[in-house]
């Protein structure tokens, strides 16, 4: 049901998503739509013909390109409640990131918050995240960082093809996850943008229970009804086979550095922090497993 009587002292703020379009963004706006009028949010998106629908429902689309800061002078407006998702252009984000901050510290936005990765990561994927957190904190703004962990759909997103293959492949030798799914770290957004005392706030998000490779290729294996198998490789293993997918060496460097990540324990954590956020358990891996094989 759509909240169309809050009385909290952002009413009427305008709340703005950057990178609206994305699969989180997409998630953010929607769970937005159902809690606050239309007229309250914005997307600040490269292409507004991508943003044609949530514009014919009432919402603001602002034209930005994090490239061309020139573009992001008219972004954001005092008072505005931003979120910044994190670009997917590795290798570029942080001067990405600086331009967007500078634009929001401009305008003098009542809150950024910022979707980060969690602090426990330690390897190549974090650094440009950490780099932005100091830019956010540095920019004297009323922040949010939102660490987000590891999402369910990055490894269900190829749920189809481990069946068919018949194995899950990797490189993190027994170490555990805690993912959730998109949609629970797209609610706890939400829930910062639309809520109170947030401000100064750093969010340690995961998932409610940590597995491993092994007991995913099981989950897949018995809501498929074909054997699975984890392939648990070396590294230099892992990165020939994504190489061979078609996969550019330097991203699958990303990946093999996750996977180390992933044995060391960084995303293993479960805080609790997101569920508490949502008020919800967060989702189980055997529900996301279902809807990408339902798919």
């Amino acid at each position: 049901m759509r909240n169309r009587e809050r009385t909290t002292p952002w009413e009427n703020t305008v709340i703005v998503v950057t990178g609206a379009t994305g699969q989180l963004g997409r998630l953010v706006v929607e769970g937005l739509l159902a809690t606050v009028p239309a007229s309250e949010v914005a997307v600040a998106v490269r292409s507004a013909e991508k943003a044609a629908d949530w514009a014919a429902r009432g919402v603001t689309v602002r034209e930005v390109d994090y490239d061309r800061p020139e573009t992001l002078a008219t972004a954001f407006a005092a008072g505005d409640r931003v979120l910044l998702i994190s670009s997917n252009v590795i290798g570029s984000r942080t001067p990405q990131h600086r331009a967007v901050v500078e634009a929001a510290q401009a305008a003098g936005v009542a809150l950024l918050a910022y979707t980060s990765i969690l602090g426990s990561a330690t390897f190549g994927l974090a650094d440009e995240h950490h780099e932005t957190e100091a830019i956010v904190r540095d920019s004297g703004l009323p922040y949010t960082l939102l660490r987000n962990g590891w999402y369910t759909e990055n490894y269900t997103a190829h749920a189809a093809g481990a069946v068919e293959r018949g194995a899950v492949v990797g490189s993190s030798h027994g170490g555990r996850v805690a993912t959730a799914a998109r949609a629970d770290y797209a609610a706890a957004a939400v829930a910062v943008l639309t809520g109170e005392g947030h401000e100064g706030r750093v969010y340690e998000l995961s998932g409610d229970v940590a597995w491993s490779q092994d007991e995913y290729a099981a989950e897949l294996a018995a809501q498929s009804g074909r054997p699975v198998a984890h392939q648990d490789l070396s590294p230099e293993e892992y990165h020939a086979v994504l190489v061979s997918t078609g996969m550019p060496a330097p991203f699958a460097d990303v990946f093999v550095a996750v996977e180390a990540g992933i044995e060391r324990g960084e995303l293993a954590g479960t805080s609790g922090e997101l569920a508490r956020l949502i008020g919800r358990p967060t989702t189980p891996l055997a529900d996301t497993v279902k809807a990408a094989l339902a798919s």
